[in-house]
């Protein structure tokens, strides 16, 4: 394991921490509402949510809000390496359990995002995201981004902040954060 490797295990497992610590029912309604206020704008563009896992901060009810006004969808890992693809989404869909045990749509109808509401490990207030380690939103950014103008929208507690990450020169930028505190945009 390299150096680099070795110092992003390290930031995953005190932000993984940092996150359980902050995980509540009310600090998810305070990020739910910063977000709805952001999501807004984007009234009838593709959004792309997530499928909460463990102690992620929950987007669900943004997403079935915005899903009124437009397509929303989720993503679905195809194989390790590999951009993400995203299938569409409404709180009616019946949900199986896809690769890593996230729900993906059982009969995905797949869709190109506008704007991505990305979930993650830590952040800072430069824009600067670190994931879970595979990358996948890093190159479906990069991925989309080459095709046209696209908004990454990190979502997650506070609490996940981070004054230094471990970054790479693959790593994507974010364009905001919201969190159950506030938004900043970069």
């Amino acid at each position: 394991m390299d150096d680099l490797t070795s110092v992003k295990a390290a930031a995953r497992k005190a932000a993984f921490a940092r996150r359980k610590e902050a995980h509540s029912e009310a600090r998810s309604t305070a990020g739910v509402a910063n977000l709805l206020s952001v999501m807004t704008e984007h009234k009838g563009k593709v959004i792309a949510g997530y499928m909460p896992m463990r102690t992620e901060i929950i987007p669900t009810p943004v997403m079935a809000a915005m899903s009124a006004h437009g397509p929303i969808c989720v993503p679905v890992i195809e194989a390790a390496g590999f951009p993400l693809k995203f299938a569409l989404w409404d709180p009616g869909t019946k949900m199986v359990e896809g690769a890593f045990g996230a729900s993906i749509p059982e009969k995905p109808e797949y869709v190109e995002p506008e704007v991505v509401i990305a979930p993650l490990v830590a952040f800072d207030l430069k824009g600067g995201r670190l994931g879970y380690g595979g990358g996948f939103y890093d190159r479906t950014l990069e991925g989309l981004r080459a095709k046209r103008p696209t908004l990454a929208i990190g979502y997650a507690y506070a609490a996940q902040r981070a004054d230094d990450l471990p970054l790479e020169p693959t790593d994507q930028p974010l364009d905001a954060i919201v969190t159950d505190e506030g938004i900043h945009w970069f």
